[in-house]
């Protein structure tokens, strides 16, 4: 079980630098705050079908969030999650995850598909379906909107304390360049609620309640300080790099209701 707190949804948006009102206010959670209260049986359920040794090495590809209706300080959660795929390459095994998160009266909060790459592991067999599509290839057009949103210095600690995320290679810079990072790497999921709430003003006119589903493929690294911009096109499609040139998320999707 878990309670929502409105002084956790609040700290949530602060980590994320959300600008969006009612979620300061706490009347509303975060979007991507769904992966909290979900985020130990997601990877309880990954630590089922590979052994323990392979987890450190697990890379977070792709979240997928299907909202049924928004959280609320005062739910209290109840969440479960399933491996529903494997999938066989080369260089290691994909896993992909379904995630139910309810009421505790029973009623349907969201949905989360969660794909990971364990590098180096390989399944005795493949199974099970790929996690819903949202790919899609950026159109030759400029974007239709774009916004853009300065990570801080201090991003990856604030996330942290906000996610209850504590993996060392978002604020060690020892540990970040012992396993091949650059140095600390910001959280790939507060990349991805910076890009919830760029969606939900580009494309939901400000309306969080208008949001039913924020999808992304994680593609490379955002490093603390750098700004990160985000391109919209028709149909909530979108895309963000950084200003180094780097595309850190692709295969973006905001799906919003009366859009």
């Amino acid at each position: 079980m878990f309670l929502v707190e409105p002084q956790r949804t609040i700290a949530y948006a602060k980590a994320t630098n959300d600008p969006i009102a009612a979620h300061l206010t706490g009347e509303l959670a975060p979007p991507v705050f769904a992966v909290v209260p979900v985020w130990d049986s997601l990877v309880g359920a990954i630590s089922q079908v590979a052994p323990p040794e392979v987890l450190p090495l697990l890379l977070h590809g792709e979240q997928d969030i299907h909202i049924h209706q928004p959280i609320v300080p005062g739910m209290r959660l109840e969440s479960s999650a399933e491996v529903v795929g494997t999938h066989i390459k080369d260089s290691g095994t994909t896993v992909t995850v379904h995630a139910r998160t309810s009421t505790s009266d029973g009623e349907l909060v969201n949905e989360q598909y969660m794909v990971a790459f364990l590098r180096g592991w390989h399944a005795d067999a493949a199974h099970g379906e790929p996690a819903p599509d949202h790919a899609f290839s950026p159109p030759t057009d400029e974007a239709e909107k774009t916004l853009s949103a300065k990570v801080d210095e201090d991003q990856t600690f604030r996330y942290r304390d906000a996610s209850g995320d504590l993996n060392p290679i978002h604020v060690d810079d020892e540990i970040a360049r012992a396993v091949g990072l650059p140095g600390i790497i910001v959280h790939g999921l507060c990349t991805m609620a910076f890009t919830s709430w760029a969606a939900v003003i580009a494309v939901g006119d400000g309306d969080p309640r208008r949001l039913k589903r924020i999808a992304v493929r994680f593609s490379q690294p955002v490093l603390p300080g750098q700004e990160i911009t985000t391109r919209f096109w028709p149909g909530g499609h979108y895309e963000t790099v950084s200003d180094s040139g780097a595309l850190v998320i692709k295969n973006g999707l905001a799906v919003v209701e009366g859009a």
